[in-house]
């Protein structure tokens, strides 16, 4: 403010009143502090503005590692900010595959909530939420109560292992995701209600559990295809460990999908780009972001008037890596 001021030949006084919007200023020395607050690119302090009006106008984003989901999720919260006066903080573990240690979404929030945001939307976390001011969770945790926005997770686990039926296949495994995550939860469900709806006993020998993680996906992919009665098909939880099992894949010389056909759920730009294109579920990644900051944006306002939770529908994306077994 002292640059401001010097700059602009007034007080820090006048200054802080132009900032401020306050009464007793002329339009000339407005004029002037708004030209030199311009040209030296001035920001006010997000923690005094939140003392003195006690909103900053900022929301936050905690993620605990930024993947593909987490950066479509972020087009969608921030197309959904612009124009809206609201600014974002986006906050994230800095170790990229890190593990889902219990709590980590407290710890940020916890530097978030108050001085510096008005409130946050926490992407996966791994338990409930709290904070004193208003957060709306994506996916959120088994028997999470807050506010929230989620896919069909259900209905698009169901429909994928649906479509493998359909193509004749009947020895299909799971690759599982974090289990603390209710979305995870829901695909298995999806997976096993649709084997057992077709008459088909599940095997829990085909079921793997990884943490939606690549890494996590590789020897248990591994060690589904180095069995002697090996898979016909395996639907991952996510893309990325569906992506990695086509690596796996590759590396075992085996055909997709001529000996394994492979599927995923999310719908990243990776899995259209992949060789070959990975049949998926989309979850409009886009839109969970885009309603979570709608969401958040009443609830900061007072004007929330919608669902406790928000569930988006899902849509089976078909793609070259499922097709009939080669025994049909």
């Amino acid at each position: 403010m002292s640059d401001v001021a010097r700059s602009a030949g007034v007080s820090t006084a006048t200054v802080s009143r132009v900032v401020n919007g306050r009464y007793g200023v002329s339009a000339r020395t407005i004029a002037q502090v708004r030209s030199a607050i311009e040209q030296l690119g001035y920001e006010s302090s997000l923690v005094a503005t939140s003392l003195r009006r006690s909103r900053t106008n900022v929301l936050g984003l905690v993620t605990h590692s930024f993947q593909s989901y987490t950066a479509e999720v972020l087009k969608g919260v921030m197309d959904e900010l612009s124009q809206s006066g609201f600014d974002l903080i986006i906050y994230a573990n800095s170790d990229l595959y890190g593990s889902y240690s219990e709590g980590w979404e407290q710890r940020h929030l916890a530097r978030l909530a108050g001085t510096l945001t008005d409130g946050s939307i926490v992407v996966t976390p791994s338990g409930e939420v709290r904070s004193g001011t208003p957060v709306v969770v994506i996916d959120p945790a088994m028997g999470s109560t807050a506010p929230s926005v989620t896919a069909d997770n259900l209905a698009g686990a169901t429909a994928v292992v649906e479509h493998l039926l359909d193509l004749g296949h009947r020895r299909i495994a799971f690759i599982a995701g974090r289990s603390s995550l209710a979305s995870a939860v829901a695909r298995e469900e999806g997976y096993r209600r649709a084997l057992t709806d077709a008459g088909i006993p599940v095997d829990p020998e085909l079921i793997a559990r990884g943490d939606f993680t690549p890494e996590s996906a590789a020897p248990l992919a591994r060690a589904l295809l180095d069995r002697a009665d090996r898979p016909t098909a395996i639907f991952a939880a996510n893309d990325g460990m569906a992506l990695k099992t086509l690596e796996v894949a590759r590396d075992l010389g085996l055909d997709v999908p001529g000996d394994l056909s492979v599927a995923g759920f999310d719908n990243i730009p990776d899995s259209a780009l992949a060789e070959p294109g990975l049949t998926t579920v989309d979850q409009s990644m886009y839109l969970l972001g885009n309603e979570a900051a709608r969401m958040l944006k009443s609830l900061v306002r007072g004007d929330w008037e919608g669902p406790g939770q928000i569930v988006l529908p899902t849509r089976l994306v078909v793609r070259g890596s499922t097709a009939a077994p080669r025994s049909l």
